[in-house]
């Protein structure tokens, strides 16, 4: 039976678990700092596609942490990877912010709306009925429908947002076409991070807050599932679902009394 002591590297959640309303969670600038004292292999991840690397580390830097770029995956830049193993050097119509844009250029995609391989939708707060009625008109003649995540809504200052699964589900009505969504729940964004750091998932495990995401792909993707209750889910939550994390505790402060 595998155990926490298995694990030699870790993907996580960003926020909920290392963070929230843009402050560090208890434990979390001590746990970033022992994974790279030790050199343990770690990837911090997100479904958030607006933002590149850069930003988020920037962010987290102002939250405490100290997270370099290339220790940051998100759902834009497993979609951008996703597609250029699909076909390379394809062409894509984007509906999205700087850091879809910018993991498609870096994979060697080409942006164009004409007979583009690719619908590809993303977060953004800038959807227009012009961008939707392209998209739907560009579906409906034969590129392929993508999204980048399944989030319904986003969170903000003053409420709930809607988000990229919302925009998606009224481009689906309007063409009857699903898109296909690479970011979690599908366990495909876990295993192309695990071929970033090279990991196996034998001995990886997967930290994340939301047990409908990030347990759910991390046990679809074979890596030890750790779900922390600084976020969405509390244990009446977990309750409602049919499957189980490995571990559940409090935050991940509780991985630093243990390793």
């Amino acid at each position: 039976m595998r155990t926490r002591s298995d694990i030699t590297c870790w993907l996580t959640d960003m926020d909920g678990v290392l963070v929230h309303d843009s402050r560090a969670l208890p434990g979390a600038p001590e746990l970033i700092e022992q994974w790279r004292r030790n050199d343990t292999p770690f990837l911090v991840l997100t479904n958030n596609s607006s933002y590149t690397p850069r930003d988020l580390s920037a962010r987290l830097r102002d939250a405490g942490l100290d997270v370099p770029e290339d220790r940051i995956w998100t759902s834009a830049m497993a979609t951008a990877q996703f597609l250029a193993e699909q076909k390379p050097g394809g062409s894509c119509y984007v509906v999205g912010e700087a850091g879809l844009i910018t993991a498609l250029h870096e994979k060697g995609m080409i942006m164009t709306d004409r007979h583009p391989d690719f619908v590809v939708v993303g977060e953004t707060r800038t959807y227009s009925f012009e961008s939707i009625t392209t998209v739907i008109r560009l579906i409906d003649a034969g590129s392929r429908f993508i999204v980048t995540n399944p989030d319904a809504t986003g969170p903000a200052l003053d409420g709930i947002v809607p988000a990229t699964g919302a925009i998606a589900a009224l481009i689906t009505k309007a063409t009857g076409k699903e898109p296909y969504v690479v970011g979690k729940p599908n366990p495909m964004m876990f295993r192309s991070a695990l071929n970033k750091i090279k990991a196996h998932s034998e001995t990886t495990g997967m930290i994340g807050d939301r047990m409908d995401t990030d347990i759910v792909a991390g046990i679809e993707a074979g890596l030890h599932t750790v779900l922390v209750l600084t976020g969405i889910s509390t244990p009446a939550v977990v309750e409602q679902f049919p499957f189980r994390p490995n571990e559940t505790l409090d935050g991940v402060f509780e991985l630093l009394q243990s390793q």
